[in-house]
């Protein structure tokens, strides 16, 4: 696969060739095709929509050449400069972000369910996800309240809760996975 060219606006990149926009949407459901919050037959005749978080992993992978408005490259270093502004903790949210990616999982935001991170097995649009993941620094401390909170929406929108814990010195991310049962 070539290189597909992706232009930086602000704080989102935009594939605006539909066709290569579509391609790199079925290679792993990346980004989102502007204006259509679901697409249910993966091609479309619109641009797409990535965010920085993608746009790393992806740059990192060589599947996209990222360019500013001038027509300048934007090389990897200023992009996660400026996903670092963007992202509380981005260092620790993008290895969360990129073991799930390398182990195959499909990685979406997960603002919505008030987590970091919706994941997938097989993809939006095929499947609801399955888990909802917060990134917490092992230093950080969480209540047993926010557990609680966490869980309860996470049951009633019928998700697994997990805690990723990355160590970025020894590159391995430790997950806590939550089963809520009825007694």
């Amino acid at each position: 696969m070539t290189k597909i060219k992706v232009e930086l606006i602000e704080n989102f990149l935009v594939v605006w060739n539909p066709e290569e926009g579509t391609e790199l949407y079925k290679t792993g459901y990346y980004g989102k095709p502007l204006g259509i919050a679901k697409p249910k037959i993966p091609e479309f005749t619109v641009p797409l929509i990535l965010d920085l978080m993608e746009g790393v992993y992806l740059a990192e992978q060589g599947k996209v050449a990222i360019y500013d408005s001038g027509n300048r490259k934007v090389g990897l270093r200023t992009l996660r400069q400026k996903a670092k502004q963007l992202y509380e903790e981005f260092d620790e949210k993008y290895a969360v972000y990129r073991d799930l990616r390398d182990n195959g999982l499909i990685v979406t935001p997960g603002i919505k369910f008030g987590c970091d991170f919706a994941v997938y097995k097989y993809g939006p649009g095929v499947e609801h996800a399955p888990y909802m993941v917060s990134v917490k620094n092992a230093k950080s401390d969480i209540s047993a309240t926010e557990i609680v909170k966490a869980g309860r929406l996470a049951t009633t929108v019928r998700k697994r809760f997990i805690i990723a814990v990355p160590d970025l010195e020894a590159k391995q991310t430790k997950y806590l996975i939550f089963k809520w049962f009825k007694a």
